[in-house]
């Protein structure tokens, strides 16, 4: 039985989708463990693209069960309109094969009105949120005032509970923020309508990993976002609200550390960002936008261009440290094709010293400036190419640099956006 977690390994959109929706067809299981629908997932399977926001991307596999753990911020009405979508394509997603927990925390519509009046207030310190109320609903869950998926059985406490809140939300919105308040009977009632489709749902979610567990099957646990955007160990205050590391996939599903056999840390071949935050080795010249053309790099969730850069081992070796990777999947290497010269970040200047790891004090990885190898680029089309041996001289170094750069074997290697256009340098010793 192999119990498997999936980090992205830098600032996110590391094409974690595609490597889950791999790794799905030999699990059972398949646990979203926290962020909302601020994270997009995409897949390509044939030449279709699915993109997710809160479903796990297991769910293209047939006969998996797909689990939206107690650490999610779901927003009701895009996981019902993700669910519409896919059954529309003929994927069953019915609640035998898909669950919420009755812990998970519910996104409501202050949520995203409180997210877009402080980034419009924050002119020039935008933190670059993308105004789904992710924030303010883990706000609500630490200050113990949100709802959860579970109380919408009990119409009631939902009602209750959105008058309190909003007696705070309305005073900030019309007061601080001049946004208009809302009135608590009506989002009470556009939430309770949704009750019906949502509540078939819900579920025991730790209970059903461990159900699945005794019966010998495997689980995958999907994390969204990157390790640098981790709330304690990101780029603060540039970072999501939740914790993005391998540790918290225990603590937002509902089962013990010692559950998971392998780690996997996923990479680009280069970096990306969404948004505000320190970037290293951020490219502002005809590389970098070669890089976001031919990489696609624009946000599944909003759309918004990615900064785009060299590959930084820095942040992947504390991405290693802060995980316990037991291996890694490189992405979009298929990106790099054409490009002369490859540059690998190796380690940072910083107060004129030169240092291997990231600075940890606020605003100062903003100060570095990045020490970079040069590597001889490849101008061969390597989509085609099924193993690491059919790979160009120039593009093997490269990877086996990055390899013993950061510490910990390279197992798989994306060299397009189809499923099959995947790599498997190794098998894990946990595969079985």
């Amino acid at each position: 039985m192999v119990n498997t977690v999936i980090i992205g390994a830098q600032w996110g959109d590391e094409g974690k989708g595609k490597i889950v929706d791999m790794l799905s067809a030999k699990s059972r299981v398949i646990v979203r463990f926290q962020g909302g629908n601020n994270a997009g997932h995409t897949i390509r399977v044939k030449g279709e693209e699915t993109i997710l926001h809160l479903i796990p991307s297991g769910i293209l596999h047939n006969g998996t069960l797909c689990l939206i753990g107690n650490g999610v911020a779901l927003d009701p009405a895009v996981f019902l309109g993700e669910t519409d979508n896919l059954a529309a394509r003929g994927i069953d997603v019915s609640p035998a094969r898909l669950g919420v927990s009755y812990k998970t925390h519910l996104i409501m519509p202050y949520h995203k009105s409180l997210d877009k009046a402080r980034e419009a207030k924050r002119v020039g310190r935008q933190i670059g949120t993308t105004g789904c109320g992710i924030g303010p609903c883990y706000e609500d869950k630490a200050a113990r005032v949100g709802l959860r998926a579970g109380d919408l059985n009990n119409p009631a406490l939902v009602r209750e509970k959105v008058r309190y809140a909003l007696l705070e939300k309305n005073t900030l919105l019309n007061g601080l923020y001049k946004f208009k308040p809302l009135d608590p009977e009506k989002v009470s009632s556009d939430l309770l309508a949704l009750a019906p489709r949502l509540t078939p749902y819900l579920t025991d979610v730790d209970a059903r990993i461990h159900e699945a567990a005794q019966n010998d099957a495997s689980a995958l646990f999907e994390g969204a976002q990157g390790v640098h955007l981790d709330i304690d160990h990101g780029t603060y205050p540039f970072v999501t609200s939740s914790n993005t590391v391998s540790g918290n996939a225990a603590a937002g599903s509902g089962t013990a550390p010692s559950f998971f056999t392998r780690i996997v840390g996923i990479a680009k071949a280069y970096t990306t960002r969404v948004g505000s935050g320190p970037f290293p080795t951020e490219l502002l010249d005809d590389t970098g936008a070669y890089l976001r053309d031919k990489g696609r790099e624009y946000g599944a969730t909003t759309g918004r261009p990615r900064r785009c850069g060299w590959l930084d081992t820095v942040v992947l070796r504390a991405s290693v440290r802060l995980n316990g990777f037991t291996d890694i999947a490189v992405t979009k290497l298929d990106v790099l094709q054409n490009l002369p010269v490859l540059r690998i970040c190796v380690a940072y200047e910083y107060e004129r010293c030169r240092i291997d790891r990231i600075p940890q004090e606020e605003g100062a990885l903003g100060k570095v400036r990045p020490v970079y190898e040069e590597l001889p680029g490849f101008e061969d089309d390597i989509a085609g190419c099924t193993s690491f041996d059919e790979l160009p001289r120039s593009v093997r170094s490269y990877i086996l640099r990055v390899e013993e750069l950061v510490g910990v074997k390279i197992s798989m290697i994306s060299v397009g956006a189809d499923r099959k256009q995947t790599i498997v340098r190794q098998t894990h010793s946990h595969d079985g």
